[in-house]
């Protein structure tokens, strides 16, 4: 946990992002290239903190997804603190960061590829009750990466508060969800983080976008182990892959998101494969009835 104890804010030159290590090997079963999207698919995603492979897979309700959904039983963070990771699931790029600190990067990452491309999205922040840059506990803005690229807060970086309205109306393509600092597990235990998603993802898997194509990613920022393994989650109707141990990280995290949403890949995104395998759907027999 000593990872990601919170800091005061410190400003630091941004430095010229550098290529970053590439801890995945890509998987002979899925291609780095971007694979076509036959129609419009939602993604979700849901980043908690600071657990290892170990500690959660067998946690009440994180279990029951593991064995109903596609497990990456070989994925792994690509640094530490939090930071980074969140950098690296958002432009492909840790900017050579190893800090929780303000860092005014330059402008680009995720969100502003789906602004570029017409796509919409939105990521809901637990506890951003005054803004990106002075929101109180249980909000910290190393958790919230769309708030460094440029230097300015994307409005599409929204209160969490406004979830639960936007899933029962026209859901974002990209829903990002950051829990706040005690849900995501960073302050409380494991338990704690299991109950909140019991509560959550229903809510997402209760929507039309998630049930007609839409997949729901979970992962854990970093683990506590010295391999850095953490477990992330692959969501979708129609699971045909169960489990994959493949080696995959934040970079395929990312490849993943953009294939999925037809966008080009960025940074070391574009040299990693995405988790196709997991992402596999049994076509839904609707004529029979299924």
């Amino acid at each position: 946990m000593a990872a990601c104890t919170p800091r005061a804010a410190q400003v630091h030159a941004s430095p010229t992002p550098q290529p970053t290590a590439i801890l995945t090997t890509p998987s002979t079963s899925a291609s780095p290239e971007a694979s076509p999207v036959s129609s419009p698919s939602h993604v979700f995603v849901i980043v908690l903190e600071n657990r290892s492979y170990a500690q959660v897979i067998g946690t009440s309700y994180i279990a029951e997804l593991a064995q109903q959904y596609g497990v990456a039983s070989n994925y792994h963070g690509v640094s530490h603190p939090s930071l980074p990771n969140y950098l690296a699931m958002t432009s492909g790029s840790t900017y050579g960061i190893a800090d929780d600190g303000w860092h005014n990067l330059p402008a680009g990452g995720l969100g502003s590829q789906l602004s570029a491309a017409g796509i919409g999205w939105r990521a809901y922040m637990e506890g951003m009750t005054g803004g990106c840059y002075r929101s109180p506990y249980p909000y910290a803005l190393k958790h919230n990466p769309f708030a460094y690229y440029g230097g300015s807060c994307p409005s599409e970086v929204v209160s969490f508060n406004q979830f639960a309205g936007d899933m029962s109306g026209a859901v974002p393509r990209l829903v990002w969800i950051t829990p706040g600092l005690c849900h995501d597990g960073h302050d409380c235990s494991s338990a704690v983080a299991d109950q909140w998603l019991s509560q959550i993802v229903p809510k997402i898997t209760a929507t039309t976008a998630w049930q007609d194509g839409g997949v729901l990613l979970i992962t854990w920022d970093e683990g506590e182990d010295s391999a850095n393994h953490v477990l992330t989650l692959v969501i979708h109707r129609g699971t045909i892959v169960r489990s994959s141990s493949h080696a995959y990280d934040h970079y395929s995290m990312l490849a993943s998101i953009e294939d999925r949403l037809g966008l080009a890949r960025l940074g070391q995104a574009a040299h990693v494969s995405a988790m196709d395998d997991l992402m596999l759907s049994m076509p839904r027999l609707t004529q029979l009835g299924g």
